[in-house]
Order: C-alpha cells, then sequence, then structure tokens
C-alpha cells in the first residue's frame, strides 16, 4: 500500500468517514480505502450491514441474516452509527450503499457524501441491459423474496471485474464476495413503481450535504450514463452535486487504479465539508 503522509484533517472537516458496502460484499470491500483514509488521519468506520456482522466466509457458509434484509433496516442501521457520532462525518457508499447514502444525505446526516458507482433512487429508473444481466441470478425469479443469492465466478467477473483476468477476478471474488440480499435488490430496482418506496428522497433539498457521483466508464451494473442521470436529478436544488467519470474501470472500488479515486473523493469531500461548515 501507497503510505500516505499524515494529514490529519482541520477543525472545520469532518474526522471520520462513514463507508457503506454494496449487495454481494461487505465492509471488508473497503479495506483499502480505509486503510489509505486512516494514513490521512482520518478515524474509518466501514460496518457491515445490520446482521451481517460476520466475516465473509461465515456468511457464505450461512446467509440466512442476509435473506431478511429490507432497505429501512440498513438505513436505519447506518442512521444510529451516524447519530452516535460526535459531529457529522463524510458518509460515501458503493453501489447500493450509493443509494443507502443519497437517503441519509436527504434526512439531514453526513457533512459531505460521494457515491462511487452508486445505485439510484426512486426517480431515476434507468435499468440498462448490462445491469439486468449482471443482476438477474436474484432477480430472475419473481416470487423469490426474502432470500439471499450469490453469484458464482463467472457472474461476478461479468458484474464486478470484467476489465480484469478470470484468475484476478476470482481472487476479488473470494475475499470479498457474499450472497445477495433479494428483497433489498428488489426494492431499489423497482422503487420508481412504488409511491412509498423506501429510496424516496427530496431532489430539490437545498440543505443536504454536498453530494459526489463517481462512475466508472465499463461498470455493468451501474454504467456511467445511469451515475449521470441520477446527479442531473438534483439540479434543481442549490446543494452542492458534481460528478466525475473514471476511464477503464469495473464496478469493483478496489480495482487498479482504486488510489486515484479513493484520494479525489476524500479531497473532494474535505474540501466541500469544510466550505459548507464555514459558511
Amino acid at each position: 500500500m501507497d503510505q500516505q503522509a499524515n494529514t490529519a484533517p482541520d477543525k472545520a472537516v469532518p474526522d471520520t468517514v462513514v463507508l457503506i458496502h454494496g449487495l454481494w460484499l461487505t465492509g471488508r470491500s473497503w479495506e483499502k480505502w480505509a486503510d489509505r483514509f486512516e494514513g490521512r488521519g482520518y478515524k474509518v468506520l466501514a460496518p457491515n450491514w445490520p446482521g451481517m456482522e460476520g466475516e465473509v466466509e461465515a456468511l457464505n457458509a450461512d446467509p440466512s441474516p442476509i435473506a431478511e434484509l429490507d432497505i429501512d433496516q440498513i438505513v436505519d442501521h447506518y442512521t444510529r452509527i451516524i447519530g452516535e457520532l460526535d459531529k457529522p462525518p463524510i458518509i460515501m457508499g458503493h453501489s447500493l450503499g450509493g443509494t443507502v447514502l443519497q437517503v441519509l444525505l436527504d434526512r439531514g446526516l453526513g457533512a459531505a457524501g460521494v457515491g462511487v458507482a452508486a445505485g439510484t433512487v426512486k426517480g431515476v429508473p434507468d435499468l440498462p441491459l448490462s445491469t439486468l444481466r449482471a443482476t438477474l441470478p436474484a432477480l430472475r425469479n419473481p416470487f423469490k423474496r426474502h432470500s439471499a443469492v450469490p453469484l458464482n465466478r463467472n457472474e461476478f467477473h461479468y458484474a464486478f471485474a470484467n476489465t480484469l483476468s478470470q484468475e484476478e477476478s476470482d481472487e476479488i471474488y473470494e475475499r470479498y464476495h457474499v450472497p445477495c440480499a433479494v428483497t433489498v435488490l428488489r426494492e431499489a430496482a423497482f422503487a420508481s413503481l412504488h409511491c412509498d418506496a423506501p429510496t424516496t428522497v427530496d431532489f430539490a433539498n437545498d440543505d443536504r450535504a454536498p453530494l459526489l457521483f463517481i462512475t466508472f466508464e465499463h461498470d455493468h451494473i451501474i454504467p456511467p450514463n445511469v451515475g449521470r442521470h441520477n446527479a442531473e436529478k438534483y439540479s434543481g436544488s442549490k446543494a452542492v452535486t458534481e460528478f466525475q467519470e473514471y476511464l477503464a474501470r469495473p464496478h469493483f472500488p478496489g480495482a487498479p487504479g482504486w488510489e486515484e479515486v479513493a484520494d479525489h473523493a476524500i479531497e473532494w469531500a474535505a474540501k466541500h465539508a469544510a466550505a459548507r461548515a464555514r459558511a
């Protein structure tokens, strides 16, 4: 790992970063980012979703805690964690974690937010063919709710690590993959069909913390156009919203080149959180 100079944030910048993982992953998927941010002087929290406190290996052996999850439970879980902090943190969410991030920011939590290949919220109905293909193992049975569905190695390669070799993808699969919470995926994918969707936000919320959307060129789950459409939905708000696309990268946040993305994410968030605090 690159050794980062200890550049502890000043008093106007949050001293804590909360990292929210996505589907088919756990908080372990953030481990490289967490080490890098800690090297900059931040306290980093990367808790698993509620009920998923075990390690990857245990969750693969017994995925029953994953099966009962829904988005409200996940949002409430992170709301409690953030509420126990001394001051608002920087929040980053990957994939479905980026959907949760947007809900948390809309509720007034966080000093700044970064959505890394962030999932969509209600009002962004994009479901490209690559997204449908990547998530089909969990969506193919319309009656299979409250279940946990894994990906096989080839499916994971397509969905998370398609710019890497199969061998490289398999290494990532072994270390990070867990089954998917099907109810959570369905609630997010079909949110625009429900009036009371748990991913509802106020796109015109002027009091929301600054929000950066980061997308990856070859992402099969959240293609760049999806992230761009999500960001554009906030155009009616005075709150800061920005969009950044990185080339030649897949959906997995720890793929080669992750350092550049992580550094930009934390620097952007710290800058905008400080500006908001001083204002």
